[in-house]
């Protein structure tokens, strides 16, 4: 191997990583949600593209996403991922810490659900177009992966009957 081919490799390899030591717990990405209350409160940690929750092509920490998001996401103790659908995409929840209950909205009544409660190393996906809401019914922080299976999602919507239906992001 060359030296200028091991410095490539190098090269590549560090443009590849993405360290929890240079990651941030970002409350502020989702804070609009708390118009709603404060059990909306939760914080984004971004590893691979920003996801569906807005605008962070500046932030150089993240790593390009060529073909899915990945972020984790933290949820204070009783805390709410409200209902939302992701028309565009699937969605994965992978839990870290915690108890996250998550739940599936009935497209025509989100009041008629499904809910299964995940703990450590449990996996959702989510389909598209299906309404979905978590809550951390653990007795501590929830910490789980978000991954969105698109380089740049759309933006979710809110049905009728999520908290956050009618709250704007400004």
């Amino acid at each position: 191997m060359t030296e200028k081919t091991a410095t490539d490799l190098d090269q590549l390899i560090d443009s590849c990583i993405a360290s929890r030591e240079s990651r941030y717990e970002d409350w502020d990405t989702l804070a609009f949600q708390a118009k709603a209350g404060d059990e909306f409160r939760r914080a984004q940690i971004r590893y691979i593209g920003s996801g569906a929750t807005g605008n962070h092509e500046t932030d150089a920490r993240i790593l390009p996403s060529e073909h899915f998001t990945f972020s984790n996401m933290r949820l204070p103790v009783g805390g709410v991922g409200p209902e939302h659908t992701h028309h565009d995409v699937e969605e994965v929840f992978f839990v870290l810490e915690g108890e996250l209950e998550v739940s599936v909205h009935d497209v025509e009544d989100g009041t008629r659900t499904a809910s299964r409660v995940l703990g450590y190393r449990d996996l959702i996906r989510v389909p598209a177009g299906v309404p979905r809401s978590l809550r951390n019914v653990g007795e501590g922080e929830a910490l789980f992966c978000v991954i969105i299976g698109t380089r740049k999602p759309q933006l979710p919507t809110y049905p009728p009957t999520s908290p956050m239906h009618g709250v704007t992001r400004g």
